[in-house]
């Protein structure tokens, strides 16, 4: 029971996050920006995010080699530098826009709240490339192509390693983490581990068929006397 919440919550995970990023807003003005959704957004996603990495985790649990080993490192890393620059970028300037809003003169706040959003470490500007998010994106980049190796090696189908790659490089290619970035990168994760814990329940049904347990037999012929 324990095992399959845990199977369940590694595919529920990223395909929430990938939900999540769709409605992510389009940051062209902070002061414009819906600030109930980015809130909403953004905290969903400080939970989401390791959730995310744990997933990939889940996915080649039980796996041993240096291609492993440097995944399981990449998602701590991607889970550590994406909710610190996440919570920065996205919690901390959406609760300095909401009291700018509220305090009738937000123009006064403006300067602070760019201070942050463009921060060249924890920053959220489209124009530059902060630091955290960064090294959050090429840690996955670097983790999701590690599990994909390691899930091939292990004889799975080429349906979930190609989902692998085209997540690794979600975030790589379009610089963002919401849409269509995000959405490419988890629900892409999302379905590929679906598919291995699919291809691992079949291979371990043909297993038990192939090798029934020694009592399956005498219970059998105990059933038809």
């Amino acid at each position: 029971m324990v095992d399959t919440l845990m199977m369940l919550a590694s595919i529920v995970g990223p395909l929430t996050l990938a939900i999540v990023e769709i409605v992510h807003p389009h940051a062209h003005d902070l002061f414009d920006v819906d600030l109930t959704r980015w809130m909403a957004v953004h905290y969903a996603q400080i939970v989401l995010f390791p959730l995310a990495a744990w997933s990939q985790a889940m996915l080649i649990r039980g796996e041993r080699g240096y291609a492993a080993a440097i995944s399981r490192m990449s998602m701590f890393v991607f889970a550590v530098t994406y909710v610190a620059f996440d919570t920065a970028a996205g919690v901390v300037t959406g609760v300095l826009v909401r009291s700018a809003l509220a305090s009738g003169s937000p123009e006064a706040w403006r300067s602070p709240v760019l201070a942050i959003w463009n921060h060249p470490i924890v920053g959220g500007s489209s124009d530059g490339a902060p630091a955290l998010a960064v090294i959050g994106t090429l840690a996955w980049l670097l983790g999701t192509l590690c599990s994909a190796f390691v899930i091939r090696r292990a004889r799975h189908s080429w349906g979930p390693i190609v989902l692998l790659v085209i997540s690794a490089f979600g975030l790589f290619v379009f610089r963002t983490h919401a849409w269509p970035g995000g959405p490419i990168t988890f629900g892409s994760l999302g379905l590929a581990v679906g598919l291995v814990e699919l291809e691992r329940r079949r291979s371990g049904l043909e297993v038990e068929t192939a090798h029934p347990q020694p009592g399956w037999r005498h219970s059998q012929r105990s059933s038809v006397c």
